[in-house]
């Protein structure tokens, strides 16, 4: 989806105001694909530069957090190796789990932001101050966002908008301040 320089714009101005970054995993954490084991175990990669991209967010005091409607062993072992301490699967009540989420932080509504691709996702996703997709997301989700990334879930998604949060908020030449010296 193009997206012109007035909504890009628009979208770094909510992103600078992130305190809060909640993301969903199947189709953006994760490629979207279900790949299943002998046992019947649900396959999930990640992808790195998605993770360096949380820590750095993290280190520049952005909290995150994970809500998925689907549970998953492998969810909680990624979002532990990442320091991602809220985290609520197997949700599909995702409203209920956001305004939990809220009650939890005591951050306000608007000063999270939240990145989906599903219409599962559209009572966080319209309700946050960053809404942020990815270019495979539904058109319902896509055209109510404030940003749709150009890398797909699982490849690289997280990670532009990691950067473009830092970005946004005038963080990223500090965040990557120690890899330079």
């Amino acid at each position: 989806m193009p997206q012109d320089k007035h909504r890009i714009e628009r979208a770094r101005q909510h992103a600078a105001q992130v305190k809060l970054m909640i993301f969903d995993v199947d189709g953006i954490l994760t490629d979207g694909c279900l790949h299943f084991g002998p046992e019947g175990e649900v396959i999930k990669s990640f992808n790195a530069l998605d993770g360096h991209g949380i820590r750095l967010l993290q280190q520049s005091g952005v909290a995150t957090a994970i809500i998925s409607a689907r549970q998953s062993a492998i969810v909680t072992r990624r979002a532990t190796d990442l320091g991602i301490v809220h985290v609520q699967q197997g949700i599909h009540d995702k409203r209920h789990a956001f305004e939990q989420l809220l009650a939890q932080t005591g951050i306000p509504m608007q000063s999270c932001g939240f990145i989906g691709d599903d219409v599962i996702d559209l009572p966080i996703l319209t309700r946050v101050g960053f809404a942020a997709s990815v270019p495979n997301a539904h058109p319902e989700v896509q055209c109510r966002v404030h940003y749709v990334t150009q890398a797909g879930g699982g490849r690289g998604a997280v990670r532009e908008i990691c950067d473009f949060i830092l970005r946004a908020q005038g963080n990223y030449e500090a965040a990557l301040a120690p890899y330079l010296t």
